[in-house]
């Protein structure tokens, strides 16, 4: 499943094959988080292409992440002063991770919100 994984994310990313080792480790560990976080009794297998699309969103988040995505550079002789703006790296990121998650929304267990009954 993790090569199928990893194909979408090459796929759906465009990523070359320059950055394929970096995928295919963030592909591994977006499995392995996604397993996780699934339902008690639910299998990635249970979850169909679901499960393959969600990672490879997942995975593609995290290589989103850790791209320089522009910003000011300024060279003065041998001094180097860059400003990066890692604000539209982060926005990506977080957009394909909230598109992995809802992909496999159905699957996983439910996160940061609970009702409790409360004797009246």
């Amino acid at each position: 499943m993790i090569e199928e994984i990893i194909t979408m994310a090459q796929t759906l990313g465009h990523v070359d094959d320059s950055q394929r080792p970096v995928l295919e480790v963030l592909c591994r560990v977006a499995a392995e988080e996604m397993t996780g976080r699934l339902r008690e009794g639910v299998a990635p297998e249970d979850c169909g292409a679901a499960f393959v699309l969600g990672c490879a969103w997942v995975a593609l988040a995290g290589l989103a992440g850790g791209q320089y995505s522009g910003g000011t550079e300024f060279t003065a002789g041998s001094v180097t002063i860059r400003e990066e703006d890692c604000g539209q790296a982060r926005e990506r990121s977080a957009a394909l991770r909230l598109q992995g998650e809802t992909v496999l929304g159905p699957y996983l267990k439910d996160r940061g919100f609970l009702f409790r009954g409360v004797e009246g």
